[in-house]
Parts: structure tokens; sequence; C-alpha cells
């Protein structure tokens, strides 16, 4: 699969811009400012249906502007598949699949597999659970509709719970029998969810550990784990044990919404005891490892973005991704740089084929 064309209109800092790609390796470069990331996010957003860094849709659009247009024509399977997002200020976002609008957006997620491997993807070591429960369900629900689903419900369920309980606190009432049905529709729910996380994460556990080995060319053993208060209970004792907490709290403190990754480096928190380059070949393997796992369930080649690569590796490591797509047909690559000339280098001692496209 890859991309073939790419407009946009009023996107970020693009008014206007056009773009055909190689269908093998395409590598951005320019000056810091030029708009390389925002091609690349601007693919991701074609896939996701939404920004990879800021996903308020309308902070997206140019500021001379009240509606942007991604325009994207993919090859898939030897069929054309064109996707087209819109957004207009005080409208719906639209996306469109070969010029029909989905009714709902969840019935586009999977159709366009898409790896980013940015600068940005510390805040899975260094921020809070929420990022890392994103980083699985994403990867979960591109192959796995029901499971998108069934998240989604279980959140809208969660959002009419926690409204309960305000609603309690401000009223200085309680009716246990409404509260119940909630409980009862998270129960079931949360214990799926659960299910599906163990499943993924036993599947991904060793694919990560390999992936780490072949970047980091170390002994040093790496370790991916799920945590989740239903290891322990069944998420309808929670809700019992937890009532008074819920109930002064106003909202919901159990359930797979908690659900947390833990990453670990020789038997400890990469965050607190990994040198910067450890943490960085962590968030390598997770990518790459996700890539993996994505094309395996797929059976296509995922698109890769890598944003401002060199920040993130040094040439030889980045030698080794380009060295993969040519040698392991890793599919269509995307590499953004502000250095033309080193990035044509390794590309070049690595690879036959590829575009270099210059942004001013």
């Amino acid at each position: 699969m890859h991309l073939k064309k790419l407009s946009l209109l009023n996107y970020k800092n693009f008014e206007m811009a056009n773009f055909e790609f190689d269908e093998k390796i395409n590598c951005l470069v320019g000056y810091n400012g030029v708009g390389k990331t925002n091609v690349l996010d601007s693919i991701y957003h074609l896939a996701y249906g939404k920004s990879y860094f800021n996903p308020i849709s309308t902070q997206n659009i140019n500021h001379q502007a009240d509606f942007f247009v991604i325009d994207g024509e993919f090859e898939k399977l030897e069929r054309t598949e064109k996707v087209v997002v819109s957004v207009k200020k005080g409208q719906k976002k639209v996306i469109k699949r070969n010029a029909k609008a989905y009714e709902k957006f969840s019935e586009h997620i999977g159709l366009i597999p898409v790896v980013i491997i940015s600068p940005a993807d510390r805040d899975l070591i260094v921020e809070g659970s929420e990022t890392r429960r994103k980083f699985i369900d994403s990867i979960i629900s591109q192959n796995d509709s029901d499971y998108l689903n069934l998240l989604m419900k279980y959140n809208k369920t969660l959002s009419q719970r926690n409204s309960l309980l305000k609603y309690f606190a401000a009223n200085h009432t309680f009716d246990s029998s409404t509260l119940d049905i909630y409980n009862i529709q998270m129960s079931e729910m949360g214990q799926k969810i659960h299910r599906k996380r163990i499943d993924f994460l036993e599947a991904f556990a060793p694919i990560f550990k390999e992936r780490y080995k072949s970047i980091s060319n170390s002994k040093e053993k790496v370790k991916i784990s799920y945590k989740s208060q239903l290891s322990e209970d069944s998420l309808a004792s929670l809700f019992e044990k937890n009532l008074q907490k819920d109930m002064g709290l106003q909202y919901t403190s159990v359930g797979t919404h908690k659900d947390d990754l833990t990453f670990k480096i020789n038997g400890h928190p990469v965050k607190k005891f990994g040198s910067q380059g450890q943490q960085k070949s962590y968030l390598i393997a997770l990518k790459l490892a996700q890539y993996d796992f994505m094309k395996a369930q797929s059976k296509v080649n995922p698109i890769l973005l890598l944003d401002d690569v060199f920040d993130k590796l040094d040439e030889n490591r980045v030698a080794q991704i380009v060295d993969l797509v040519t040698k392991d047909d890793l599919g269509q690559l995307f590499i953004s740089d502000t250095h033309a000339n080193r990035t044509e280098n390794v590309v070049k001692a690595n690879a036959n084929q590829y575009k270099m496209i210059q942004l001013s």
C-alpha cells in the first residue's frame, strides 16, 4: 500500500500544496518551520481522521481561512482509495472514502494503516496512563472494529455514570437502581476490554522485545506489562467497594479507563532509570513493533512516517531502518529532516529508489 498523491488546502501553514510521492521512500527536507511535520501529520490525519499532534480539528485550520481540506489518493491491494478529510469552523468534520461520506468515523479506522515515529512519542514514557492506553487502543482498533465500538460504548456509559454521581452530589440524593444499570453495563464491557488488552499484550510483548534487541544491539532486558485493577478483582466488586469514594470524588475511580502499561529496562522503570539513548531505543522498538503487529493483522504494509528522525536516532540507526524498508519490504517510508545532504547520503547508501522533496 502507498500514498500516490496528496493535496492540502488551508491545512496548518499550507494555503495550497500538491505532492506526488514515490511508492518506496520520500524525504521531506527544509528548514524548521516550513511544514515538513505538517505534511506527515496530514497523512496521519487521512488514516485516523485526526491530527497526531493536535486532535482539536479546528486548530489545524490555516489562520487565514475558516476551513481545511486534505485530499489523498492511495493504492491498496491494486485498488485506488481516495480519502478526503475536511473541517469547517462551526460545522462537523467530514471524512469521505471514494466520494462517499462516512456516517460513523469509526468505520474508517483500519482502512489506511499508518505508523508515525516522532519526538512527541516521548509522551508515552513521561505522560500519564491515558497516553499509553490510547497507544494500545489505537493498535487493537485498527483491525478490530468490535473492540473500537466496545470502547466507545464504555466511554459513553462512563460519562453517564460520572454525570449521575455529580447529580447525586448537587441534589443531595442517591438512587442505587439507576447507578446499578450503569454498573452492570460497564462491568460487562470492562471485562471484555480487559480480556482483549491481555490478549494483545501477550502477542505484542515478544515482538517488542525482538525489535529492541535488534535496534539496541545490547543484552539489556526490556519488559512491557499490562497493569489493571481488573486483574485483581471484578469490576462489579470494585464498584461496590469504591462507592463512597466515587460519591465523594463525583467521578468513577475504578475500571478499565484506569488501566496502564509499565515500561521497564533491566527490571527498573525506563522513565526513571533509562538513559536518553535507552529511552529513544525503547520508543523506536515500541513503534516498530506496532508496525509489525499491524502488518501481521491487516496483511498490508503500513505507511511509516519518520518525523525529525535524526533527533531520535544516529545516522547508523536511520540507515538500519531504511535498509529494512528495502530488504524486508516494509512498504512506503516518509522521512523529514532539516539537512538534505545527510538524509540523501543515508538513503542513497541503502536504497535505489527514493524521492527528495524540498520544502521552502
